[in-house]
Parts: structure tokens; sequence; C-alpha cells
């Protein structure tokens, strides 16, 4: 289990252009890394769109954002174009970083129970370290309440 002040797990991934994208990369900047179950579903989307909406602020303010899911580079193209999100997705289709961050759990949905990612979002210092963790956030309210400490 990942702590504050734990060094975050370093990744390689591919972005939606097929690019390869690692954490150390934005070293320097704060990195809002947000871990998605699956594009274009309704929380997923509700959660993206809050993100590309306030995209400009982080900016402003020199942070990255980076969603992370299991979808493919072609899911996550499709998803970008069709929502215009403006920040970085990143493809984990074999779940290094997804485990390596611990969100990959057990999961409980209409009596069911199976594995998947639980959305959670890290806040990621200037030197790589987990400055907050938010566990199964609000897709609708994650974007603004993150903004809104920083």
């Amino acid at each position: 289990m990942l702590n504050i002040g734990d060094k975050a797990p370093e990744f390689t991934l591919k972005d939606k252009n097929g690019t390869d994208v690692s954490l150390s990369d934005f070293l320097g900047s704060k990195v809002v890394l947000y871990f998605y179950p699956r594009d274009n579903t309704p929380g997923c989307t509700k959660q993206a769109c809050a993100f590309a909406g306030l995209y400009e602020d982080f900016r402003k303010k020199n942070i990255q954002v980076i969603g992370i899911s299991k979808d493919s580079v072609a899911s996550h193209i499709k998803f970008a174009e069709k929502y215009n999100l403006p920040f970085i997705l990143l493809s984990d289709p074999d779940r290094e970083a997804i485990e390596a961050y611990g969100v990959w759990q057990e999961k409980k949905m209409c009596g069911k129970t199976s594995m998947g990612v639980v959305r959670t979002t890290f806040i990621i210092d200037e030197k790589g370290n987990i400055e907050k963790i938010m566990p199964k956030v609000k897709p609708d309210t994650n974007a603004a309440e993150i903004l809104s400490q920083l």
C-alpha cells in the first residue's frame, strides 16, 4: 500500500498517440495522476470532462493531468477525440502502473464481486513523491476538489 510521502512508482506507458510517457518526464511539476476503470462509461466520461473543463486552470498552476486505464491506445484516441480531452491519457493493458499504485482491487457491483480499477487520484509533488491520495473519488467533483486544494 502506498502512503503519503512515498516515492511515486515510476512507469512508462503509451499515450493516445502511441508515444512512451514516463512519470519521471514530469519532475519539476506537480502531477495529478488519476486512475479510472474504462473509457466511454458514464462515470469515467464525467470525470474526464471535468478535468478537461478545468485543464487551463491546472496548466496555469504548472500542474500536469494524467489519466490511466487498462484501455488500449486506440480506445484512448476515440475517447479523447469524442470529448475533446486535452490532457494525457495512458494505456496500461498489462496493469503495470495500476498494480504498482494499488488500484487493482476487488469490487462489488450488483451483488457480484470482481477485480477492477478502483477510481483513485494521486497528487505527486515536483520531486516525484506522493503528496495526497484520494481513494474512491466522485467522478464529477474530483477535478474541482483537487484544484481548490492546490
